[in-house]
């Protein structure tokens, strides 16, 4: 049965359990066991009271339920957490004595092996709460202490219960969160096949936000990755921010930079707790009274990082700050796998088209030899050479082809083509168009092949820096179209579509990359903000007037 433990003021006499020494009254003549009278007592220390209202206040101080029972799942006394834990724990309880018993049994009376004293430790649930319970037994020289009906000295048990519920829920958290991130970089083969690093990019980003909102109840976050050529912290991903969020240029370092500066710099989390009085914090989310910033890191080395604000004052904590370290982990490696997909593909792309061009050119070469051979021998009629003559143009067509194929990127494809057509694109015919790029080839392909569909006028640009300097100069007056390169060696893309956002509200943006290649996921900050276009160098010059003339018709 259970027993409360009794009052300090006045401890009664115990019904069921009495304990040697606790109380004179409480023992009257008898002896340690309870069977012997006064001339079989042994010698006893005298009781203080004062120790005993001690030792039972500590029990009830402790923050753990602790209760003594038998193997038979009698339970004897148990401290106030244990009896507030009502008749539903407590069978629990019994049912663990009784099964400590079974797989822990006493040893036989004629056995001189001792009792080994055991700690079995399970958990238990109570409605949505977990316990840790540990079981151990009395030592026979204290169990004698102990007189209850038919209980010996060596089956008394000590049984305490701890409250693990918020452990339990860290550790849910977190094993859901790892399942998340191995989620995150899940990319299987028909999703690496049929999607770009674009597309790619877009699943993972709807991933990040996903898990950010239903696990971890990140509504106001922003995602940075460090770019390594301008030293500067890029908004990749954001969710619930204002458009004037990046309006700051935030680079890694310890001061002057603001939190996300600092744990770029430092590689440490930080959690502000009032945005109102601390230095370090830049103005973001409008009303964050709170924030938490984790590094993005891969093994030593920080890409970037994550930020979360909150309208609510000391919203993250340590608990917060654990998940989330957690959680930007997965999302640095889930970033890196996309990266080295997309160099891998187009490692590849430049590899297959070598191999092909050398494959192609020895046989190539043979036919130029066999034509020349019979242009050589004369007699051949006017017909015949022309055919022949025909033969030799085509094999240097298939030899430029595949140059241009190996040469990804720097060139464009059906280039011949398209120039000999010259035919007027009416959605082209007297449009300003500005061209970005730092391949010389590209730049002077597109502006040749747009003049020739009808543009009146098409600037080209070596750089990022010269395309935003050209629209800040020309304002509101100047290009029906803008396009360019991704990846260049001072300002990037993004950069490009930003300041064109600004200042010419309206005019579309076409962004161009290598492969798919976007070390800055330009395409993925732009998309989010009214980009037109992707294009996907070597791409077919028809399939960029078809690109041009649809943004010329939306705008």
């Amino acid at each position: 049965m259970n027993r409360r433990m009794p009052s300090f003021e006045n401890p009664p006499r115990r019904r069921g359990v009495e304990v040697a020494g606790a109380s004179g009254d409480a023992m009257g003549d008898r002896g340690a066991s309870g069977t012997h009278g006064p001339s079989g007592a042994q010698p006893r220390a005298e009781f203080d009271p004062g120790v005993g209202v001690a030792a039972l206040s500590l029990l009830n101080a402790i923050g753990e339920g602790v209760c003594l029972g038998t193997r038979a799942g009698q339970i004897i006394w148990g401290n106030d957490l244990y009896q507030s834990l009502g008749g539903a724990m407590h069978e629990r309880v019994a049912g663990l004595c009784r099964q400590f018993d079974r797989e822990h049994p006493v040893p036989p009376a004629s056995s001189r092996v001792p009792i080994p004293i055991l700690h079995v430790v399970t958990a238990m649930a109570l409605d949505e709460r977990w316990f840790e319970a540990d079981v151990s037994p009395i030592a026979p020289e204290v169990g004698a202490a102990v007189v209850a009906a038919g209980a010996a000295p060596d089956h008394y048990l000590l049984i305490t219960l701890r409250d693990v519920t918020a452990a339990k829920r860290l550790r849910q958290k977190i094993d859901a969160i790892e399942l998340a991130g191995i989620e995150l970089q899940r990319f299987d083969a028909e999703v690496v096949r049929k999607h770009n690093a674009h597309e790619r990019l877009k699943m993972l980003e709807s991933r990040i936000v996903r898990v950010a909102r239903d696990l971890l109840h990140f509504d106001h976050f922003a995602i940075r990755l460090l770019d390594e050529r301008s030293g500067k912290l890029e908004l990749v991903i954001g969710a619930g921010l204002p458009p004037e969020y990046d309006s700051f240029e935030i680079r890694p370092a310890l001061e002057g930079q603001g939190i996300t500066g600092y744990v770029a710099a430092s590689g440490r989390s930080y959690v502000c707790t009032d945005t109102q009085s601390e230095d370090l914090y830049l103005p973001g989310v409008l009303g964050a009274r709170s924030s938490i910033t984790m590094p993005l890191r891969l093994q030593e080395k920080v890409i970037g990082v994550i930020n979360v604000e909150s309208l609510q004052p000391a919203a993250f904590g340590e608990e917060e700050r654990q998940l989330g370290e957690i959680f930007a982990r997965y999302i640095a490696m889930a970033i890196h796998l996309l990266d080295l997909l997309v160099v891998e593909r187009s490692t590849t792309n430049q590899n297959v088209s070598g191999r092909v061009e050398g494959e192609l050119d020895e046989p190539l070469q043979d036919i130029a030899h066999e034509l020349d051979m019979l242009l050589a021998r004369g007699g051949a009629d006017a017909d015949t050479a022309r055919h022949v003559e025909r033969i030799r143009r085509d094999v240097d067509d298939i030899r430029r082809r595949v140059r241009d194929c190996a040469a990804g990127p720097t060139t464009l494809l059906g280039v011949e083509k398209a120039l000999a057509e010259r035919v007027t694109e009416p959605a082209l015919v007297g449009k300003r168009v500005l061209v970005a790029d730092d391949e010389p080839k590209i730049r002077r392909i597109i502006g040749d092949v747009l003049r020739s569909r009808g543009c009146a006028e098409v600037l080209v640009v070596e750089n990022g820096a010269l395309a935003i300097l050209e629209i800040e100069r020309t304002g509101t007056r100047g290009f029906d179209l803008i396009l360019s390169d991704i990846r260049m060696p001072d300002r990037n893309g993004y950069e490009v579509f930003a300041t064109a956002r600004k200042l010419l509200p309206g005019v579309p943006v076409i962004l161009m990359t290598g492969f798919g290649y976007d070390p800055h996921h330009s395409i993925v900050r732009a998309s989010e903000e009214g980009l037109q276009s992707v294009l996907f160098k070597p791409f077919q010059v028809e399939r960029l007037i078809d690109e041009v003339r649809r943004a010329l018709t939306k705008a």
